[in-house]
Protein backbone atom coordinates (compact mmCIF):
# COMPACT_ATOMS: atom_id res chain seq x y z
CA UNK A 1 0.00 0.00 0.00
CA UNK A 2 1.22 3.56 -0.93
CA UNK A 3 1.91 6.18 1.81
CA UNK A 4 -0.96 7.50 3.07
CA UNK A 5 -0.97 11.57 2.68
CA UNK A 6 -1.47 13.51 5.87
CA UNK A 7 -4.06 15.72 4.12
CA UNK A 8 -6.12 13.50 2.69
CA UNK A 9 -6.24 11.98 6.28
CA UNK A 10 -7.64 14.97 7.70
CA UNK A 11 -9.43 15.90 4.78
CA UNK A 12 -11.37 12.61 6.38
CA UNK A 13 -11.50 13.28 9.77
CA UNK A 14 -12.91 16.44 8.93
CA UNK A 15 -15.35 14.61 6.72
CA UNK A 16 -16.86 12.52 9.53
CA UNK A 17 -16.84 15.68 11.90
CA UNK A 18 -19.11 18.07 9.63
CA UNK A 19 -21.14 15.40 8.26
CA UNK A 20 -20.63 17.62 4.35
CA UNK A 21 -18.31 18.77 2.07
CA UNK A 22 -19.72 22.13 2.70
CA UNK A 23 -18.47 21.96 6.33
CA UNK A 24 -15.19 20.27 5.86
CA UNK A 25 -14.25 22.86 3.48
CA UNK A 26 -15.05 25.21 6.20
CA UNK A 27 -13.02 23.36 9.18
CA UNK A 28 -10.08 23.14 6.88
CA UNK A 29 -10.23 26.69 5.47
CA UNK A 30 -10.43 25.30 1.92
CA UNK A 31 -12.49 25.05 -0.92
CA UNK A 32 -14.84 22.14 -1.50
CA UNK A 33 -13.09 21.25 -4.51
CA UNK A 34 -10.16 20.59 -2.27
CA UNK A 35 -12.13 18.41 -0.21
CA UNK A 36 -13.18 16.26 -2.75
CA UNK A 37 -10.02 16.36 -4.43
CA UNK A 38 -8.49 15.15 -1.52
CA UNK A 39 -10.86 12.36 -0.88
CA UNK A 40 -11.00 11.26 -4.17
CA UNK A 41 -7.18 10.86 -4.23
CA UNK A 42 -7.44 9.01 -0.78
CA UNK A 43 -9.93 6.08 -2.30
CA UNK A 44 -7.93 6.10 -5.25
CA UNK A 45 -4.99 4.86 -3.23
CA UNK A 46 -6.53 2.65 -1.08
CA UNK A 47 -8.80 1.33 -4.33
CA UNK A 48 -11.87 1.49 -1.85
CA UNK A 49 -14.67 3.79 -1.48
CA UNK A 50 -14.75 5.28 1.97
CA UNK A 51 -17.39 7.92 2.15
CA UNK A 52 -21.28 7.68 0.86
CA UNK A 53 -22.28 11.01 -0.37
CA UNK A 54 -25.30 10.95 1.85
CA UNK A 55 -27.21 13.38 3.83
CA UNK A 56 -25.32 13.49 6.51
CA UNK A 57 -22.23 12.05 4.76
CA UNK A 58 -21.43 8.48 6.38
CA UNK A 59 -18.09 6.20 6.58
CA UNK A 60 -17.62 3.25 5.18
CA UNK A 61 -16.01 0.36 6.91
CA UNK A 62 -12.65 0.69 5.57
CA UNK A 63 -13.18 4.75 6.04
CA UNK A 64 -13.53 4.18 9.78
CA UNK A 65 -10.40 1.88 9.94
CA UNK A 66 -8.35 5.05 8.07
CA UNK A 67 -10.62 7.42 10.51
CA UNK A 68 -9.02 5.28 13.52
CA UNK A 69 -5.57 5.95 11.93
CA UNK A 70 -5.82 9.67 10.95
CA UNK A 71 -7.55 10.50 15.24
CA UNK A 72 -4.14 8.63 15.88
CA UNK A 73 -1.87 11.01 14.17
CA UNK A 74 -3.41 14.12 15.22
CA UNK A 75 -2.97 13.00 18.75
CA UNK A 76 0.54 12.50 18.00
CA UNK A 77 0.87 15.34 16.19
CA UNK A 78 -0.14 17.19 19.52
CA UNK A 79 1.95 15.17 21.13
CA UNK A 80 5.09 16.61 18.97
CA UNK A 81 4.09 20.11 19.26
CA UNK A 82 4.41 19.87 22.92
CA UNK A 83 7.52 18.20 23.11
CA UNK A 84 9.30 20.69 20.95
CA UNK A 85 7.31 23.60 22.37
CA UNK A 86 5.88 24.64 19.41
CA UNK A 87 1.96 24.36 17.45
CA UNK A 88 2.44 22.68 14.29
CA UNK A 89 -0.19 23.68 11.88
CA UNK A 90 -2.71 24.90 14.83
CA UNK A 91 -4.52 23.51 17.36
CA UNK A 92 -5.12 20.21 17.19
CA UNK A 93 -8.48 18.43 18.66
CA UNK A 94 -7.98 15.10 21.14
CA UNK A 95 -11.77 13.91 21.19
CA UNK A 96 -13.06 11.57 23.98
CA UNK A 97 -16.08 9.95 24.80
CA UNK A 98 -17.84 10.42 28.31
CA UNK A 99 -21.00 9.41 29.86
CA UNK A 100 -23.47 12.10 30.63
CA UNK A 101 -23.71 11.43 34.62
CA UNK A 102 -19.39 11.37 34.76
CA UNK A 103 -19.69 14.76 32.58
CA UNK A 104 -21.63 16.37 35.06
CA UNK A 105 -20.06 14.91 38.48
CA UNK A 106 -16.53 13.80 38.33
CA UNK A 107 -14.89 14.18 34.73
CA UNK A 108 -14.86 18.33 34.60
CA UNK A 109 -12.36 18.26 37.64
CA UNK A 110 -10.30 15.65 36.46
CA UNK A 111 -9.67 16.97 33.67
CA UNK A 112 -9.66 20.74 34.45
CA UNK A 113 -5.40 20.80 34.48
CA UNK A 114 -5.25 18.78 31.40
CA UNK A 115 -7.28 21.36 30.02
CA UNK A 116 -5.52 24.61 30.90
CA UNK A 117 -2.24 22.56 29.48
CA UNK A 118 -3.53 22.30 26.04
CA UNK A 119 -4.44 25.51 25.80
CA UNK A 120 -0.62 26.40 26.53
CA UNK A 121 -0.04 23.23 24.01
CA UNK A 122 -1.66 23.65 21.60
CA UNK A 123 -3.94 20.71 21.45
CA UNK A 124 -7.76 21.06 22.68
CA UNK A 125 -9.79 18.56 24.23
CA UNK A 126 -13.36 17.99 22.84
CA UNK A 127 -15.90 15.72 24.86
CA UNK A 128 -18.34 13.60 23.20
CA UNK A 129 -21.49 12.73 25.51
CA UNK A 130 -23.55 9.26 24.72
CA UNK A 131 -24.56 6.78 27.30
CA UNK A 132 -21.83 4.64 29.10
CA UNK A 133 -23.29 1.77 26.98
CA UNK A 134 -22.50 3.25 24.08
CA UNK A 135 -19.93 5.02 24.21
CA UNK A 136 -17.62 2.37 23.17
CA UNK A 137 -18.84 2.28 19.73
CA UNK A 138 -17.56 5.70 19.25
CA UNK A 139 -13.70 4.28 20.14
CA UNK A 140 -14.88 1.73 17.34
CA UNK A 141 -15.88 3.21 14.98
CA UNK A 142 -12.55 5.79 14.95
CA UNK A 143 -14.39 8.86 16.30
CA UNK A 144 -12.73 9.22 19.40
CA UNK A 145 -9.35 8.07 21.13
CA UNK A 146 -10.71 7.17 24.09
CA UNK A 147 -13.74 6.49 25.99
CA UNK A 148 -15.39 6.27 29.72
CA UNK A 149 -17.58 2.99 29.05
CA UNK A 150 -18.95 -0.09 30.91
CA UNK A 151 -16.92 -2.25 28.32
CA UNK A 152 -14.71 -4.16 30.10
CA UNK A 153 -13.16 -5.55 27.06
CA UNK A 154 -10.44 -3.82 25.15
CA UNK A 155 -10.30 -3.39 21.31
CA UNK A 156 -7.26 -4.32 19.26
CA UNK A 157 -4.76 -1.63 20.10
CA UNK A 158 -6.37 -0.47 22.48
CA UNK A 159 -5.79 -0.40 27.00
CA UNK A 160 -8.51 -0.52 29.16
CA UNK A 161 -8.46 0.61 32.74
CA UNK A 162 -11.24 -0.40 35.36
CA UNK A 163 -12.22 3.71 36.68
CA UNK A 164 -14.08 2.58 39.94
CA UNK A 165 -18.17 2.46 40.11
CA UNK A 166 -20.92 4.85 39.84
CA UNK A 167 -23.72 3.71 42.54
CA UNK A 168 -27.01 5.02 41.26
CA UNK A 169 -30.03 5.15 44.04
CA UNK A 170 -33.63 6.21 43.60
CA UNK A 171 -35.15 9.49 45.31
CA UNK A 172 -37.94 11.55 45.19
CA UNK A 173 -39.62 14.85 46.59
CA UNK A 174 -41.29 14.92 49.81
CA UNK A 175 -44.22 16.57 47.97
CA UNK A 176 -44.48 13.64 45.41
CA UNK A 177 -44.12 10.88 48.05
CA UNK A 178 -46.97 12.80 50.16
CA UNK A 179 -48.87 12.89 47.00
CA UNK A 180 -48.31 9.51 45.44
CA UNK A 181 -46.79 7.32 47.71
CA UNK A 182 -48.92 7.82 51.24
CA UNK A 183 -47.77 4.62 52.13
CA UNK A 184 -44.45 3.99 50.05
CA UNK A 185 -43.09 3.21 47.30
CA UNK A 186 -43.93 -0.79 46.90
CA UNK A 187 -45.27 -3.86 44.27
CA UNK A 188 -48.88 -2.58 43.73
CA UNK A 189 -47.90 1.06 42.86
CA UNK A 190 -44.60 1.13 41.92
CA UNK A 191 -46.34 1.30 37.91
CA UNK A 192 -48.61 4.26 39.21
CA UNK A 193 -45.93 6.58 39.75
CA UNK A 194 -44.02 8.06 36.94
CA UNK A 195 -40.25 7.51 36.72
CA UNK A 196 -37.93 10.31 35.19
CA UNK A 197 -35.74 9.38 31.91
CA UNK A 198 -32.99 11.03 30.33
CA UNK A 199 -33.46 9.22 27.02
CA UNK A 200 -34.62 5.68 25.49
CA UNK A 201 -31.03 4.06 25.69
CA UNK A 202 -31.48 5.17 29.69
CA UNK A 203 -32.56 1.76 31.82
CA UNK A 204 -31.35 2.45 35.08
CA UNK A 205 -34.57 3.10 36.16
CA UNK A 206 -35.98 -0.20 35.06
CA UNK A 207 -32.99 -1.98 36.54
CA UNK A 208 -33.78 -0.51 39.40
CA UNK A 209 -37.50 -1.76 40.23
CA UNK A 210 -36.17 -5.04 38.68
CA UNK A 211 -33.61 -5.15 41.51
CA UNK A 212 -35.99 -3.34 44.52
CA UNK A 213 -39.00 -5.68 43.52
CA UNK A 214 -36.89 -8.79 41.85
CA UNK A 215 -38.88 -8.29 38.63
CA UNK A 216 -37.64 -8.65 34.74
CA UNK A 217 -38.64 -6.19 32.14
CA UNK A 218 -40.92 -3.80 34.78
CA UNK A 219 -43.58 -1.93 32.57
CA UNK A 220 -43.13 1.81 34.11
CA UNK A 221 -44.52 5.02 33.39
CA UNK A 222 -41.57 7.39 32.00
CA UNK A 223 -41.05 10.50 31.80
CA UNK A 224 -38.14 11.89 29.41
CA UNK A 225 -36.01 14.73 30.91
CA UNK A 226 -32.60 14.64 28.15
CA UNK A 227 -30.53 16.85 30.67
CA UNK A 228 -28.52 15.48 33.10
CA UNK A 229 -28.73 18.55 35.17
CA UNK A 230 -32.50 19.22 33.91
CA UNK A 231 -33.33 15.18 35.64
CA UNK A 232 -32.16 16.50 39.06
CA UNK A 233 -34.54 19.76 38.78
CA UNK A 234 -37.27 17.55 37.59
CA UNK A 235 -36.91 15.45 40.46
CA UNK A 236 -37.02 18.22 43.35
CA UNK A 237 -39.68 19.78 41.67
CA UNK A 238 -41.62 16.18 41.91
CA UNK A 239 -42.44 15.49 38.30
CA UNK A 240 -41.34 12.08 39.14
CA UNK A 241 -39.12 9.61 40.77
CA UNK A 242 -35.09 9.80 39.33
CA UNK A 243 -32.58 7.02 39.35
CA UNK A 244 -29.22 9.55 39.84
CA UNK A 245 -26.01 9.07 40.88
CA UNK A 246 -25.55 9.31 44.80
CA UNK A 247 -23.14 12.37 43.87
CA UNK A 248 -25.72 14.25 42.07
CA UNK A 249 -28.29 13.32 44.54
CA UNK A 250 -26.19 14.17 47.91
CA UNK A 251 -26.49 18.00 48.40
CA UNK A 252 -30.37 17.54 47.60
CA UNK A 253 -30.46 14.70 50.02
CA UNK A 254 -28.92 16.85 52.79
CA UNK A 255 -31.17 19.85 52.54
CA UNK A 256 -33.99 17.47 52.20
CA UNK A 257 -35.33 18.35 48.74
CA UNK A 258 -35.30 14.68 47.86
CA UNK A 259 -36.01 11.84 49.94
CA UNK A 260 -33.97 8.50 49.16
CA UNK A 261 -36.21 5.24 48.31
CA UNK A 262 -35.36 1.92 49.74
CA UNK A 263 -31.71 3.08 50.76
CA UNK A 264 -30.24 -0.59 50.67
CA UNK A 265 -31.33 -0.59 46.95
CA UNK A 266 -28.94 0.53 44.12
CA UNK A 267 -27.33 -0.28 41.06
CA UNK A 268 -22.97 -0.13 40.79
CA UNK A 269 -22.04 0.64 37.19
CA UNK A 270 -18.46 -0.11 36.77
CA UNK A 271 -16.98 2.29 34.32
CA UNK A 272 -13.48 2.05 32.35
CA UNK A 273 -11.42 3.96 30.47
CA UNK A 274 -9.77 2.65 26.86
CA UNK A 275 -7.77 4.32 25.09
CA UNK A 276 -5.83 4.02 21.72
CA UNK A 277 -1.67 3.03 22.35
CA UNK A 278 -0.44 5.50 20.09
CA UNK A 279 3.20 4.41 20.61
CA UNK A 280 4.87 0.99 21.24
CA UNK A 281 5.76 0.33 24.85
CA UNK A 282 8.19 -2.07 23.74
CA UNK A 283 10.21 0.89 22.16
CA UNK A 284 13.94 1.22 24.05
CA UNK A 285 13.89 5.03 23.22
CA UNK A 286 10.12 6.06 22.22
CA UNK A 287 9.52 9.51 20.43
CA UNK A 288 7.31 10.66 23.16
CA UNK A 289 7.72 10.29 26.62
CA UNK A 290 4.12 10.52 27.81
CA UNK A 291 1.29 11.13 24.84
CA UNK A 292 -1.67 14.03 25.78
CA UNK A 293 -3.53 11.07 25.55
CA UNK A 294 -1.91 9.16 28.33
CA UNK A 295 -2.16 12.45 30.35
CA UNK A 296 -6.20 12.65 30.00
CA UNK A 297 -6.63 8.99 30.96
CA UNK A 298 -3.71 9.36 34.29
CA UNK A 299 -6.20 12.32 35.11
CA UNK A 300 -9.54 10.58 34.93
CA UNK A 301 -8.43 7.45 36.35
CA UNK A 302 -6.77 9.79 39.28
CA UNK A 303 -9.65 11.95 39.12
CA UNK A 304 -12.43 8.78 39.20
CA UNK A 305 -10.14 7.51 42.72
CA UNK A 306 -11.70 10.25 44.61
CA UNK A 307 -15.08 10.39 42.97
CA UNK A 308 -16.24 6.68 42.28
CA UNK A 309 -16.50 3.74 44.70
CA UNK A 310 -13.58 1.09 43.95
CA UNK A 311 -13.49 -1.52 41.52
CA UNK A 312 -14.56 -4.95 42.44
CA UNK A 313 -11.29 -5.95 41.25
CA UNK A 314 -8.70 -3.65 39.61
CA UNK A 315 -8.58 -4.37 35.72
CA UNK A 316 -5.44 -3.10 33.49
CA UNK A 317 -5.48 -4.85 30.14
CA UNK A 318 -4.52 -4.31 26.72
CA UNK A 319 -5.41 -5.59 23.15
Amino acid sequence: MQALDPAALECLAALADGGSFERAAQLLSISQSAVSQRLRALETGMGRLLVVRSRPLRLTEPGKVLLRYARQMQAMRADLSRELGATLGGDERLPIAVNADSLATWVLPALDAIVHAGQRDGYGLELIVDDQDFTHDWLRQGAVLGCVSTVSEALHGCSVEALGAMRYIAVASPALCERLLPQGLDRANFTQVPWLVFNRKDDMHALWVGQAFGLRGPHLMERFVPSTEAHVRAAVMGWGIGVMPEQMAAPWLAGGQLRALFPEVHIDVLLHWHQWKLRSDESPQPLLRTSALDGIGQALTAGARLALRPAPATIASTG
